[in-house]
């Protein structure tokens, strides 16, 4: 059996236990947390996800994250996410939370940001390339069809809250 994740409601109010290919196929809503990245000068880690990745392969996208876990927090989520796809160690700050309607299926989003002081170590088998971009090139990219849709709602989101780049919370260098 593959994932389990919460099943909800419109108000992220839990309904019960799919699996997430389930909750994907029969467009059931569930839970999503991602992170952010940034460094210390400002620029937000951007990444192309593996060729072989089952969900938007190839394509870019700023975030990392997963499917929270029955019973798991959107922030525990969030950070087991985050060691997993990048080697990072950290509690990443809750910036967001919005029903997506998603390119795949539907589910809640809850976002993340942290400030990344030390190297980076991408899982290949979920990030093929990465490179830190300043707020204006990721934009630039976030027009291209190349990236992943969901991710462009999320960065049009962020943006609208104006969040100081002063304000997520520090990673420390932490191998897996």
């Amino acid at each position: 059996m593959g994932e389990l994740v919460d099943q909800v409601d419109k108000r992220d109010q839990v309904l019960g236990v799919v699996e997430r290919g389930a909750a994907m196929r029969h467009r059931l809503l569930h839970r999503i947390a991602t992170t952010v990245c940034r460094d210390a000068d400002g620029r937000f880690l951007v990444h192309r996800r593996a060729d072989t990745h089952p969900r938007f392969p190839g394509q870019f996208d700023w975030m990392l994250g997963g499917a929270v876990h029955t019973g798991e927090s959107y922030e525990k989520a969030a950070a087991r996410e985050l060691t997993e796809e990048l080697g990072v160690v950290a509690r990443p700050r809750f910036v967001l939370k919005f029903l997506c309607e998603g390119a795949l299926s539907p589910y809640w989003l809850g976002l993340h940001e942290v400030v990344v002081r030390g190297p980076v170590h991408p899982d290949p088998a979920e990030i093929s390339w990465h490179t830190w971009l300043p707020p204006t090139e990721l934009s630039a990219l976030a027009a291209q069809d190349s990236f992943v849709p969901d991710a462009r709602e999320a960065l049009t989101r962020y943006r609208a809250l104006n969040t100081p780049s002063a304000s997520p919370s520090e990673a420390r260098d932490h191998r897996k």
